[in-house]
């Protein structure tokens, strides 16, 4: 038997009220959203189901952070996981050695073509990637990427733009991998 709720408000009561059945549902709801996001974000299958975890299990046991009058249910849990995310690239910027590390690989089992589009994208700053990720890949409108990022469309638009400069930018650079269209 699935859980039908009327709106965000109305699910996260439920959630605040130890619902398990209106957790599972919201859990199964985004659960797929979320981990792409923030394998994009970590760049790593593994740390990004750990974060996701860690993000689910925070909203499960401080379930009163949220606030149906700012946005919704949805942008309220991507930010956590950003935030999650941040604090797993900064427990990795100590070790040096993960530093170097690339997991494009994973995904990158195709072809030299994939494989430079991915070295490049991984070359962009987070935010930018993670704009540029939810925007191409999840379709996530404008409005809902200001959501997520607690910014003024205007201000995501603007970050946008920038982004797929810098992707083009870092794509045409000398030892991108990337072919010549000339």
């Amino acid at each position: 038997m699935g859980v039908e709720v009327a709106d965000d408000h109305e699910l996260w009561e439920r959630i605040c009220s130890r619902d398990a059945n209106a957790f599972e549902a919201f859990y199964c709801d985004n659960a797929a959203r979320l981990g792409a996001y923030l394998r994009q974000i970590v760049g790593n299958v593994q740390a990004a189901e750990d974060v996701m975890q860690e993000t689910f299990t925070q909203i499960w046991r401080s379930p009163n952070g949220f606030r149906p009058e700012l946005g919704s249910l949805r942008g309220y849990l991507f930010g956590i996981g950003r935030k999650r995310a941040a604090e797993w690239w900064r427990k990795r910027a100590r070790d040096p050695e993960e530093q170097s590390e690339r997991h494009w690989e994973e995904s990158a089992e195709g072809t030299a073509i994939f494989s430079a589009i991915g070295d490049a994208f991984a070359r962009l700053a987070e935010e930018q990637r993670s704009l540029l990720w939810l925007r191409e890949v999840e379709g996530q409108s404008y409005a809902e990427l200001a959501e997520i990022l607690q910014i003024p469309v205007g201000t995501v638009k603007s970050r946008l733009f920038a982004a797929r400069e810098e992707l083009r930018r870092i794509w045409h650079s000398p030892g991108s991998g990337a072919r010549s269209k000339e």
